[in-house]
């Protein structure tokens, strides 16, 4: 075996090491807290439980406070499909008239693109506009909040992959006699696969933990999302740590599914474009 494989195999070994570290105890941890009796999840150590309880535990969660999970996850679900559609369409049409057209206007525009990555959301005023147009405390102005989050991140990743686009399609889509809105819909879209399926797993996991926005942006029980429901179990004078463990398991489920079954085609999405332009 030569020096590099040996180097390579070292590296990789290590690789996996860390990603275990990482990923897979923390999620162990999650796991055996879930399936521990109150008292004994109280400690908070990272032991096997003394008497197993997770499905008991799982039963309670979904029952709790009049299955408030499964209105929960009703509710992530609409947010989440509702604010992504929005930035794949929106971010796709920005993305493709900022690597297209050159005007004075460009540099002006990537500005507010880049700052929309940079500037923290204030709160307060956003609460102000919301209530003056009678949006606060609606699943709409929840959905208009996270698609202007997650549109800056969504319009990069879009204008990066037209720069692969070649420009003699968008041409002789023109002299076939396509229109503007047919020439994106019907020739350009269907060539976005790579980054759409990046722009849909990567914010619809964003969205779908996203705990500050609908605490802020969309309280009520009526309104609970996934990441909301974390109250229910822990407060301030008497938490259940083994229920809380549990829901924290349930919410971690969907995220893990998409990005081990969508993990190739986030990788490619990501890395569109990095060549040229």
């Amino acid at each position: 075996m030569t020096r590099t494989k040996v180097r390579a195999w070292i590296v990789g070994v290590i690789a996996i090491l860390v990603s275990v570290v990482v990923f897979l105890v923390p999620f162990a941890f999650v796991v055996l807290q879930a399936a521990k009796t109150p008292d004994d999840a109280s400690t908070l150590a990272f032991t096997w439980p003394k008497e197993w309880q997770f499905f008991p535990n799982l039963v309670a969660v979904l029952q709790s406070n009049d299955g408030l999970i499964w209105r929960a996850f009703l509710n992530s679900f609409v947010l989440t499909v509702g604010s992504v559609a929005l930035m794949v369409i929106l971010s796709a049409m920005a993305g493709y008239v900022l690597a297209r057209k050159r005007s004075k206007w460009g540099p002006v525009v990537n500005f507010f693109v880049l700052a929309g990555l940079i500037v923290p959301p204030a709160v307060v005023p956003t609460i102000w506009v919301l209530q003056g147009v009678g949006l606060y405390k609606t699943m709409p102005g929840m959905i208009l909040i996270e698609t202007t989050f997650g549109l800056s991140f969504c319009i990069l990743l879009f204008r990066a992959f037209f720069n692969t686009v070649p420009k003699e399609l968008d041409e002789a889509a023109v002299l076939d006699g396509a229109g503007r809105v047919r020439l994106f819909f019907q020739v350009i879209l269907p060539l976005l696969r790579p980054v759409i399926v990046t722009v849909i797993v990567v914010q619809s996991v964003f969205v779908f933990n996203d705990f500050a926005g609908p605490l802020y942006f969309l309280p009520g029980s009526d309104n609970a999302t996934v990441q909301t429901t974390l109250y229910t179990f822990s407060g301030q004078n008497l938490s259940f740590y083994n229920l809380l463990f549990m829901d924290i398991l349930l919410i971690t489920i969907p995220p893990l599914v998409a990005y081990i079954f969508f993990n190739r085609q986030i990788v490619a999405g990501m890395t569109s474009g990095a060549i040229k332009g």
